[in-house]
């Protein structure tokens, strides 16, 4: 069976393999549909990304906690973590204060969902890493620097 499977992956397209997956109802029609929010990605500051976020000014909070190296060896992958002990939260997005476009990361979290995400963010140099967590309606963030020895974006 499992190799049965692994054949159809390979051999199907993105779009076929999404068509497959609906009809078997493994998943529902807009399920793989991600939000973007193309403001907030082509921001080139923190202020119009925020803006575009809807975030305003948010407030730092000590349940917001952002995890990464101190140092990163290769801007290119860096990998970087969000967790927050807030109640309700339904966005968390990692930005990047000198990145070319601020927004590095943006998460939608269902209702229930543990506020725990990592992923691996491009760094053009040493900066500060800021999460950004919406909760009950209210934005809250958390920062840390993190130092480049090795520039992802070009450098």
């Amino acid at each position: 069976m499992n190799k049965q499977r692994r054949n159809v992956l390979k051999t199907c397209s993105g779009a076929a393999l999404m068509s497959l997956l609906a009809a078997a109802g493994i998943i529902a029609p807009g399920m793989a549909l991600a939000e973007w929010n193309k403001a907030a990605f082509d921001a080139k500051s923190m202020a119009d990304t925020l803006k575009a976020l809807g975030a305003g000014a948010p407030a730092d909070s000590k349940d917001v906690q952002v995890t990464g190296p101190d140092i990163a060896e290769n801007g290119a992958v860096v990998p970087v973590g969000v967790s927050s002990t807030l109640p309700n939260v339904t966005m968390v997005a990692i930005l990047i204060e000198k990145n070319p476009n601020a927004l590095a990361a943006s998460f939608t979290l269902p209702e229930g969902t543990e506020a725990n995400v990592q992923t691996r963010v491009k760094m053009g140099q040493t900066s500060n890493v800021y999460a950004l967590v919406k909760a009950d309606g209210k934005f809250f963030m958390a920062t840390k620097e993190i130092k480049v020895t090795l520039g992802g974006c070009g450098g």
